[in-house]
C-alpha cells in the first residue's frame, strides 16, 4: 500500500485526471482531453494515489488498467465533478443568465453544416457567452452530456437518450446522390423518386458509429435496400467523391446539401418523396439551471437551418 501523507489536499483537478484515464484507458488521450501534457497528468494521478493511499491504475508501456478500487473511486469522482460544475453553473446563471462558458457538442453530419451558419446570430444574441464546440459521434456526445463533460449536444434521433431533456429543432430529409450515368434518377429535373425505385439497390454509407449509417438504412424500413459492404466512408465528402467517380449511390441529408457539401461535384441529387427523415434534436441534463438559455439557443439554430438554401 502507498503511504498516505495528509499534508496535501484532494483536488477536483486530480479527480478530473482520474475520470479521463478511466474513460480513455490511455494516458496520452486522457491528457489531451484534459488539455495538459502527459507528464502533468501522470504526476497529478500519482499525487492523488499518494493522497488516498491506494493504487488507482496499473500502468504498462502499452496500456492502463484501473484497479477495482480505482474504478469505484472514478465513479464517485464523476459525480463530484458533475456536482461542482452544477454549482458553478448555478452561480454563473445568477450573475449572468446568458453568459459564462458553454460546452456544446454536435455530430459530424450536423455540426459543420449548421453551426457556422448559426454562429453570427449566436454571438449577437448572446454576446457574453463563451462557446466551446466539440464534434463527436452520437454515443460520445450523449455520454459527454450525461457525465457533465458537455452542457448541450446536437444529435439526430431516433437515438433516445435516457435521462436527458430534449428539444426538437427540425426534421432533416434526404436526397439520393447518384452519378450522372446511374439510371435511377428521373429524367424530369426536380422530380422525386420513391423508396420502391431503390428496391434491391446497395448504398455506400458512412462507417458504423456514425448515426447517419443507421438512419440511411432505416429511411425506407419496408424496402429491400442494403449497405454496399465493400466500402465505408469516414466523411460525407468521401462519400460524394466516390459517387462522382461512378462507384455507387448514397443518401445525403438535406442539411448538408443545402450547406453546399456537394457543390462542384459531378453528382445528380434527387429528392426522396417517402423517406423517413431524421429528427435533429438538442439535449441537456434535466438538472441544468440553464434550460431557458438552451431553448433560446435552439430557436437560433432552427432559424439558421431555415436560412440555408441549396446552391
Amino acid at each position: 500500500m502507498i503511504d498516505a501523507p495528509y499534508n496535501t489536499s484532494l483536488t477536483l483537478r486530480q479527480l478530473r485526471f482520474l475520470v479521463a484515464v478511466a474513460d480513455e484507458l490511455n494516458f496520452s488521450r486522457a491528457a489531451e482531453r484534459c488539455y495538459v501534457s502527459q507528464p502533468t497528468l501522470s504526476v497529478g494521478l500519482r499525487e492523488l494515489e499518494d493522497r488516498l493511499g491506494v493504487t488507482l491504475a496499473e500502468r504498462t508501456k502499452r496500456s492502463v488498467i484501473l484497479t477495482p478500487v480505482g474504478a469505484q473511486i472514478a465513479e464517485r469522482a464523476r459525480k463530484l465533478l458533475q456536482d461542482s460544475r452544477e454549482i458553478e453553473e448555478l452561480a454563473a446563471a445568477q450573475a449572468s443568465p446568458e453568459g459564462g462558458t458553454l460546452r456544446m457538442g454536435a455530430i459530424p453530419t450536423i455540426g459543420p453544416f449548421l453551426i457556422p451558419r448559426a454562429m453570427p446570430a449566436l454571438k449577437s444574441s448572446f454576446p457574453d457567452l463563451q462557446l466551446y464546440l466539440r464534434e463527436e459521434m452520437t454515443g460520445q456526445l450523449l455520454e459527454g452530456v450525461q457525465s457533465g463533460r458537455l452542457d448541450l449536444v446536437i444529435y439526430a434521433e431516433p437515438y433516445a437518450p435516457a435521462g436527458l431533456d430534449t428539444l426538437h429543432l427540425f426534421d432533416d430529409g434526404y436526397h439520393l446522390a447518384a452519378p450522372p450515368t446511374d439510371p435511377t434518377p428521373p429524367q424530369v429535373p426536380g422530380a422525386a423518386i420513391r423508396g420502391a425505385d431503390l428496391d434491391g439497390r446497395q448504398l455506400m454509407l458512412l462507417e458504423q458509429g456514425h448515426c447517419l449509417h443507421r438512419h440511411a438504412l432505416s429511411a425506407f424500413p419496408e424496402r429491400d435496400i442494403q449497405q454496399d459492404e465493400s466500402f465505408a466512408a469516414t466523411s460525407l465528402s468521401t462519400l460524394i467523391s466516390m459517387v462522382s467517380e461512378g462507384l455507387g449511390i448514397t443518401l445525403l441529408p438535406d442539411l448538408a446539401i443545402d450547406a453546399g457539401v456537394a457543390a462542384g461535384q459531378d453528382v445528380v441529387m434527387t429528392p426522396l418523396a417517402d423517406a423517413c427523415p431524421r429528427r435533429v434534436t438538442l439535449a441537456w441534463r434535466p438538472t441544468s439551471v440553464r434550460a431557458d438559455l438552451f431553448r433560446k439557443i435552439g430557436a437560433v439554430l432552427r432559424t439558421a437551418r431555415g436560412s440555408l438554401v441549396a446552391p
